[in-house]
């Protein structure tokens, strides 16, 4: 346990699964396993007859896997849920959790480049097994580009200027790791605000790198497939772009948050949601990482009451 705990400490645990509302014979999806904290957790309300999928694109996470026939790490995207419960030939879930974001583990590797506390090599993949790494998205994307990443998923003021600084500086000193991006930033982020500022910095070329934002959305969609009547989505989030995102899709069963209804004015969502849950006092305190945390649950409903 104390090895889980390193790697990172769950956010809301008690509470999001809880709120799974699991059976002995549920078959479950933790979508984030990364430490292996929710996991654990949900494992110690199955009984013989339930199963667990563990899902985690990142190798190190593989590590925690517990050894219980009643467990299965997958080693990859969320993105691929559908295609993986083919694989396993599962038809239905009666549960999906989903803790998003950048585990505590990656923020606090020194080598990840995760973090701006750390002069690392500029990489930020979840997945090191492949694709494009932050130094190289900074060294080879247009200025417009640039501007919309800084723009979209760091929500900065200063997208524009930080993007021609960076245009700047790589046309004669190539971006390779943390310390040339936070010189190259610094200027930009007002003293009294540095960090925040900063940290919106490094979340929006993370979210670039590991496409999150595309992989929530074609996740959601194959959760309202695969959750069976009655089923349960649990999903925490962390900034603005993925809650919106989550609240949207919650409320309405789609990604724009389009209430559809039928001929008799009632919503077509496919989903009853419950209202956002936010972490305690005493939450607050044992984990800060939660600080930001919200919680929303979505239950598919019935056939026959649709």
């Amino acid at each position: 346990m104390a090895e889980e705990i390193v790697y990172h400490t769950p956010v809301m645990l008690e509470e999001s699964v809880e709120r799974m509302e699991i059976g002995s014979d549920s078959i479950c999806a933790d979508l984030t396993f990364g430490g292996g904290g929710h996991s654990r957790k949900i494992l110690s309300y199955l009984g013989k007859g339930g199963h667990l999928y563990g899902f985690d694109q990142d190798a190190d996470a593989e590590k925690n896997a517990p050894d219980d026939d009643r467990f299965t790490f997958v080693r990859g995207n969320f993105r691929f849920l559908r295609n993986f419960m083919r694989y396993y030939e599962v038809d239905g879930l009666d549960a999906i959790l989903a803790d998003l974001g950048v585990s505590g583990h990656h923020f606090d590797d020194e080598t990840r480049g995760f973090s701006f506390r750390f002069d690392a090599d500029l990489d930020m993949r979840m997945n090191k097994r492949g694709g494009a790494t932050a130094a190289d998205l900074l060294n080879t994307a247009s200025e417009e580009k640039l501007a919309e990443i800084f723009k979209l998923y760091g929500e900065l003021n200063c997208s524009r200027k930080l993007a021609s600084a960076v245009v700047k500086r790589r046309a004669t000193q190539p971006f390779r790791r943390v310390n040339d991006l936070i010189e190259t930033a610094k200027p930009f982020c007002p003293p009294q605000r540095e960090k925040k500022e900063m940290a919106k910095v490094f979340q929006a070329l993370r979210i670039e790198i590991n496409h999150e934002v595309e992989s929530l959305k074609e996740m959601l969609q194959q959760c309202k497939e695969l959750l069976k009547p009655g089923g349960r989505l649990v999903v925490i989030t962390y900034h603005s772009i993925e809650d919106r995102i989550v609240k949207n899709f919650m409320k309405s069963g789609n990604i724009e948050g389009n209430i559809e209804k039928d001929f008799f004015g009632r919503s077509t969502s496919p989903f009853d949601t419950q209202k956002m849950i936010t972490p305690t006092a005493e939450e607050l305190e044992r984990n800060p990482r939660s600080r930001s945390a919200k919680l929303r649950i979505a239950i598919k409903r019935e056939e026959e009451a649709r």
